[in-house]
């Protein structure tokens, strides 16, 4: 709570900045605080971790709290922060927020560029066709393939007048929410095309240096169909990790289709299938959903329902099939969830 009160004075105090005594203010765009929370009621009935069956709780996997600010009629801000309450493997703590976005941005036209630590092209428009970052994170967020921001400078648009042809480019840090300690850097291209409407094509690449001959490089292409009542995407990646100096590359794939559905005025369906064609390294350590060392299958599915359009009731179960691995065929991974999602 202290460090929230915190950010809630800090955020207030924002909109008088700039402004001498007895000086009146320009007329500027009034700023805006919004944000959103979700968490869950879980329980783990079955995991391929023996330790960590049976568990249960609640927490708040995020919440945003933001604040959005126009200049003038090019230049606009953003100051945003996230806190969540660890997971089950980690040690009990408050939830302590950090920053997530602050950033300036000028517009010109179509065309925008942002200066400081903003989202990145690796999900973004995936995880909004999506819609339900709510009950899982998109499969590259999951399963730790990159970074949902970065600090450095960002370019996004329009390279037509019709808004058909999309692009946003990144020349960033490669290290996320975190601050730079190396000369190592990280670029990210998005292209995405809208051919007719309601499907979306996009192809996407990332190069990162990293030290000791260890870079990564991502190649990623989806695709997507929506109308107003139903949704479906499909989503190829291949990450390839150099292992350093005489050692071969390691080569991860995965696959994701996902789909959802109106069923009455207050109510959606949603389904998803994750494959991962390789075994992740470091995907034990994935929070609130760790896995085993092994190729898998994520299924997921749940139901939307909405009372009013700010708050979501989410009742929704994931489960985790694994293929064998050296001999071993880890255990079904279990967990049904009912999940609350609000925002304001």
């Amino acid at each position: 709570m202290k460090h929230l009160a915190t950010v809630l004075t800090f955020l207030a105090l924002l909109a008088p900045l700039g402004v001498r005594a007895g000086e009146k203010p320009a007329e500027k765009p009034a700023g805006k605080i919004s944000g959103y929370m979700f968490g869950d009621y879980y329980w783990v009935a079955a995991d391929h971790a023996d330790s960590l069956e049976n568990q249960n709780g609640v927490w708040f996997r995020r919440i945003y709290l933001s604040y959005d600010k126009g200049l003038s009629e090019a230049f606009a801000i953003r100051f945003r922060f996230e806190a969540s309450s660890p997971d089950f493997t980690a040690k009990s703590d408050k939830l302590n927020p950090f920053l997530k976005d602050a950033y300036l941005k000028w517009t010109r036209g179509s065309h925008n560029v942002l200066f400081g630590l903003s989202p990145s092209p690796t999900w973004e428009r995936i995880e909004s066709i999506w819609g339900y970052r709510s009950v899982e994170k998109t499969p590259l967020d999951l399963q730790k393939f990159g970074g949902s921001r970065d600090f450095g400078v960002a370019f996004q648009g329009a390279l037509d007048d019709d808004k058909k042809f999309l692009y946003h480019l990144v020349i960033g840090n490669g290290t996320d929410t975190k601050s730079e300690t190396d000369k190592d850097k990280k670029l990210y291209l998005s292209l995405a095309a809208k051919p007719v409407k309601g499907a979306t094509i996009e192809v996407y690449g990332d190069w990162e240096n990293r030290p000791a001959d260890t870079d990564w490089l991502t190649l990623q292409g989806f695709a997507s169909y929506e109308q107003e009542k139903y949704r479906a995407g499909l989503q190829f990646v291949q990450q390839t990790r150099k292992q350093g100096a005489g050692k071969d590359d390691l080569k991860l794939a995965l696959l994701s289709l996902f789909g959802a559905r109106q069923l009455t005025e207050k109510t959606w369906a949603f389904a998803r299938i994750d494959r991962t064609l390789d075994a992740i390294p470091g995907s034990d350590k994935i929070a609130y959903l760790p896995f085993a060392p092994a190729k898998s299958t994520l299924l997921i599915a749940g139901a939307d329902l909405k009372p009013i359009p700010e708050v979501h009731l989410l009742p929704n179960l994931e489960m985790v099939l694994y293929s064998e691995e050296n001999g071993v065929k880890p255990d079904t991974d279990v967990i049904p969830r009912l999940t609350v999602y609000y925002v304001f």
